[in-house]
């Protein structure tokens, strides 16, 4: 989890400096982060949802989140939603949607990467589908608002309380 951040922070950071982009401002305004908590709670509800109904988005989540969250202890969740939260949102938002033109092409097309990013086996494809809708969720805050901080707290807050409830549910 450490190196794929640390990873797609140094893409982030190539791309924006070879492609002369523009990150995507980030302001730090009290309705970001109340529109961020919302999103998040939002998305956290639309999962537990679509996991309750979706049998194969279940087997999928399951199998993606005993992969990466099993081995981790309680504390070490606030990593998983810290981590990825931030370097995923620099990249996809952050750098992507400038780079690609900052409309909805953009938003589409960094969704669509999004999710083959969390692409772990041929059986995860719900999975895949699951992170592109996420991800569309995600890149419209960030395109609506003109700000990176919207879907920064959007994304920690869903990966801290879907790996919380998963790992909380998951114990044996």
């Amino acid at each position: 989890m450490g190196v794929t951040a640390v990873i797609l922070l140094a893409i982030a950071k190539l791309w924006q400096q070879f492609g002369a982009i523009a990150l995507l401002p980030l302001q730090f305004e009290p309705q970001a982060f109340i529109l961020g908590i919302g999103m998040a709670l939002g998305i956290s509800a639309a999962s537990s949802t679509v996991y309750r109904f979706w049998a194969a988005y279940r087997r999928s989540a399951d199998y993606y989140l005993e992969l990466v969250i099993k081995p981790l202890v309680l504390p070490d969740l606030i990593w998983l939603g810290l981590l990825p939260g931030l370097s995923e949102e620099l990249l996809f938002r952050g750098v992507m949607l400038p780079a690609l033109g900052l409309d909805w092409f953009a938003v589409i097309v960094s969704s669509i990467l999004f999710g083959v990013l969390h692409y772990s086996g041929s059986q995860q494809w719900a999975y895949v589908i699951w992170a592109t809708i996420v991800g569309f969720l995600l890149g419209s805050s960030a395109l609506l608002t003109g700000n990176l901080l919207v879907p920064i707290i959007a994304h920690i807050i869903t990966n801290m309380i879907s790996s919380f409830m998963w790992k909380l549910s998951h114990q044996e």
